[in-house]
């Protein structure tokens, strides 16, 4: 039996830009509706959830249909060279507003428009209109997914660390947490223009850095491992031993080491942290090597690595 996009395991959709928003000098937002989004969900928060957008390529504009799309559509997908099907990124759902057929996803894109950091989501995000169309994959209701990699035990200190890319994902896990949730929530953005009102927990602080030129991860690097105590801690992180691919939680590896599989207790902190590869890798070390993290309890994800491009 062939299945088709419209009964695969996920969504696979055509969907049209609906509104577009300069929210900050560093961020889009997006808005995305198809009747295909009326079969949108989770079980329980999205909390983190990742989403696949298919942008059509810079320069040809050669985009990947969905039409006829069935259980072979990924490595057809891949076979055809990316100017032909556009390119693969992920992307956090910082809302879904409506129902049914009038569902809309809301996302938040970084503008990342300058040097080694230009890349197709961003240059598509820059010249987004309604009217667009884009390609997207997101979980179906009823069927498994996985993207949610926020998995604290209940009760926990929380920690969540991030530069811009990983703003959307912060901000939308502050506003699904419980009301009895605490910790402390760091944010590296470019510029003070970029830091966003959110509404959180009265237990959960959240401190913005404003780089404003300066280094990308020192403040958030020096401002974590002081909240950690272990104040002006340094961890020299040469350019070989960053994995691009970096993604270390409870239930993956990227690196094949032994995973926990499971979340347990809910004594101590569960640290979160997210963003360019070398800094995290950075941060991994200091919670893992020096101050003894289990490994059940964090979560490490490079969503990008700078001065590499990110697989489509």
């Amino acid at each position: 039996m062939t299945v088709t996009a419209s009964a695969l395991p996920m969504l696979l959709a055509d969907v049209e830009v609906v509104s577009v928003e300069r929210l900050t000098p560093t961020f889009v937002r997006v808005e995305l509706g198809g009747p295909a989004l009326a079969d949108f969900g989770v079980d329980g928060p999205r909390y983190d959830q990742r989403i696949k957008l298919i942008f059509p390529d810079p320069e040809t504009g050669g985009m990947t249909s969905t039409e006829g799309a069935d259980e072979s559509w990924w490595a057809t997908w891949l076979e055809r060279p990316a100017t032909e099907r556009g390119h693969m990124r992920t992307y956090t759902i910082r809302d879904v507003r409506g129902s049914g057929a009038r569902t809309t996803f809301v996302v938040d894109m970084v503008l990342h428009l300058e040097g080694d950091l230009v890349g197709p989501g961003s240059t598509w995000a820059s010249r987004a209109a309604p009217g667009d169309r884009i390609v997207l994959l997101a979980p179906r209701r009823g069927f498994p997914y996985g993207g949610i990699e926020f998995t604290p035990a209940p009760g926990a200190d929380l920690l969540l660390v991030g530069d811009e890319t990983a703003v959307p994902a912060i901000l939308t896990v502050l506003e699904q947490l419980p009301d009895d949730a605490r910790g402390t929530a760091f944010v590296e953005v470019p510029v003070a223009g970029d830091i966003q009102d959110v509404r959180r927990p009265a237990g959960v602080d959240v401190v913005w850095l404003a780089r404003e030129g300066d280094e990308l991860g020192v403040g958030l690097h020096d401002a974590v491992v002081a909240h950690l105590g272990i104040p002006g801690a340094q961890v020299e992180v040469a350019p070989d031993e960053v994995d691009p691919d970096l993604w270390e939680t409870p239930f993956y590896s990227s690196s094949g080491e032994q995973v926990a599989g499971e979340i347990t207790g809910s004594e101590g902190t569960y640290a979160w942290i997210a963003g360019e590869s070398k800094v995290v890798t950075g941060l991994r070390r200091h919670l893992v090597n020096e101050l003894g993290f289990d490994r059940s309890r964090v979560a490490f994800m490079g969503y990008w690595r700078r001065g590499v491009a990110m697989k489509s």
